[in-house]
């Protein structure tokens, strides 16, 4: 049977070289082939024009470039871009753009489905299928900061890891990306301008804080009362919010960087005020500000966005005790792009 050719961006720029080497060319040579996948984002070995095509024909003898491709685009009302795109092994996952006067946000995935099981999350109903390769969740910022030029004339500015998956249970993949990402070598984005947003698992996020990561964390809480949270996220039941709080402790020991929590409102699920009380409690652990984010309905009659005036009463309490606190408000909600509404839904291609 054919032997499977290798993706060449497993490859170290060191390994480029010394394959260089080992077929009888100058170590350079792998240099140049390196700043043209990373650098310059080829697709092709034949997009490589400095280089002979006697040594591109050779490339493409022993390795591909597994590239994705954006497969469906969606433009919301308000500006937001959706991506449907496809990988190698023809399996989808989507990443988002979206736009503010200010800046522009690439909305990342990290898993082909999820590793959690969070009920108000859609993402959450499909299975997990694989992680995504470093590679892959880079080529993810590429295309949307290429879109944020051509349709926002004006470079990516964020990154937020909020897309489909879990983060932490792709640890070293995401790592990998953002090391990439953040690379003089790749898009020399500032780690500030990132943020990875995970469910909570605490053991990975001690591990972050041990490796000195510069970028920046949040967590979806939701709930700051373990019955409560794991109702709604399972999986709390593992990883228990005196847990949680440990490591987010230890996390801002050892980074002095403070963390945001994403927390939704929903009617009759976590709208007491006994739950605005525990959440003001479970802030004055660490260093922190609050996220209220609006909910995103995915055709589950349990959860429903809870009044306007529940939220301002979180409002005001958590300001009152000194807590910083923004209230988002949903983009891309009419392309079933907005948080928690990831499922591969994607239905018509906008040019």
């Amino acid at each position: 049977m054919k032997e499977k050719k290798k993706d060449i961006r497993v490859l170290t720029k060191e390994q480029l070289q010394q394959f260089f080497v080992s077929q009888g060319d100058k170590s350079f040579r792998g240099t140049q082939v390196y700043e043209w996948l990373w650098g310059k984002g080829a697709h092709s070995f034949e997009d490589m024009t400095n280089i002979s095509k006697e040594t591109r024909k050779m490339l493409n003898e022993n390795f591909v470039i597994n590239h994705i491709r954006v497969d469906q685009m969606q433009r919301s009302s308000d500006g937001t871009i959706k991506n449907a795109v496809k990988l190698h092994d023809d399996l989808t996952v989507e990443s988002v753009l979206i736009p503010t006067p200010s800046r522009t946000t690439a909305c990342v995935s990290s898993q082909v489905g999820c590793s959690l099981d969070c009920k108000f999350c859609a993402t959450a109903k499909l299975k997990r299928m694989r992680n995504l390769n470093p590679d892959e969740i880079y080529d993810q910022v590429v295309a949307i900061d290429n879109e944020s030029r051509l349709y926002f004339d004006k470079p990516l500015s964020n990154i937020v890891f909020m897309g489909m998956g879990e983060p932490l249970m792709n640890y070293n993949n995401v790592l990998k990306a953002i090391e990439k990402i953040t690379s003089p070598e790749g898009l020399s984005m500032s780690p500030k301008r990132i943020t990875v947003s995970t469910s909570g698992v605490p053991k990975m996020i001690k591990r972050m804080a041990d490796e000195e990561v510069k970028f920046k964390l949040a967590v979806s809480l939701h709930s700051a009362i373990d019955e409560v949270r794991t109702s709604i996220m399972p999986f709390n039941a593992t990883f228990p919010l005196d847990d949680l709080r440990e490591a987010l402790e230890y996390w801002y020991a050892k980074t002095k960087s403070r963390i945001t929590y994403e927390y939704v409102v929903w009617k009759d699920v976590n709208d007491s005020r006994k739950d605005v009380d525990a959440l003001v409690r479970f802030c004055k652990y660490v260093p922190c500000k609050v996220n209220l984010i609006e909910y995103n309905p995915i055709g589950d009659d349990h959860f429903k966005q809870a009044p306007e005036e529940t939220t301002n009463m979180y409002v005001r309490e958590l300001e009152r005790n000194g807590i910083t606190c923004t209230v988002r408000r949903s983009r891309g909600k009419d392309i079933d792009a907005a948080c928690g509404q990831l499922a591969n839904k994607s239905k018509e291609v906008v040019a």
